[in-house]
């Protein structure tokens, strides 16, 4: 069985755009609102299907529980944090891949959960200083009832090594805080769902 801690970045160089399989850089020219012109650097994506103006998907899958719902997260190795990160089921689009198809097919294929889509948030923008990838956030409500559901096996690609664990969702913020103690990255996505949870339960927001 693989340790996610065995791996470790052990090397690094510039990589040029003719290069670069998923990256590309850019020097934008703009004029900002007082006519001046202005340089800005930006990062995309590459791998953007031809057609289409979405990047992917992250996924809020909830297990409904007799104690409480249960949230699905993952742990994951990123070579730009040289560290494990904490994630939610997450991924691209296939070319003319519906959102909503995704987001399952990605759930299935990283989990081994199968759910259902209750929500799809308007498109977000990860990180709009860097870089113009964007996702949606689709909530997927996973049955346990369902047969398929009782011993879920991922799929995951040769190159993919993901361990999936639950949280209750009322409970999410103590986990992340004790996982970041431990050493592990938090995904701002997932950071973000706690935060939110937080202030809903400060000012009483339904």
């Amino acid at each position: 069985m693989t340790n996610l801690e065995d791996a470790k970045v052990i090397a690094s160089q510039e990589l040029s755009n003719s290069r670069a399989k998923w990256v590309r850089m850019e020097r934008i020219r703009y004029l900002d609102p007082t006519g001046k012109e202005r340089d800005w650097e930006m990062a995309s994506r590459k791998s953007r299907a031809a057609e289409s103006d979405v990047d992917g998907v992250g996924i809020i899958a909830i297990i409904e529980s007799p104690k409480g719902p249960l949230i699905i997260l993952q742990k994951q190795f990123r070579p730009p944090l040289q560290a494990v990160c904490i994630e939610m089921p997450a991924g691209l689009l296939d070319p003319n891949e519906s959102v909503e198809t995704c987001a399952l097919r990605e759930l299935k294929e990283e989990t081994g959960y199968i759910g259902k889509v209750t929500y799809k948030s308007p498109l977000m923008f990860n990180d709009p200083g860097f870089t113009n990838t964007n996702m949606y956030l689709v909530f997927v409500s996973v049955d346990m009832k369902d047969e398929r559901n009782q011993n879920p096996v991922p799929e995951l690609e040769a190159n993919e090594f993901i361990e999936t664990f639950t949280v209750p969702l009322e409970e999410i913020s103590q986990n992340l805080k004790r996982l970041s103690f431990e050493g592990y990255k938090l995904d701002a996505r997932v950071q973000s769902i706690a935060a939110g949870i937080q202030l809903s339960s400060q000012f009483g927001v339904q």
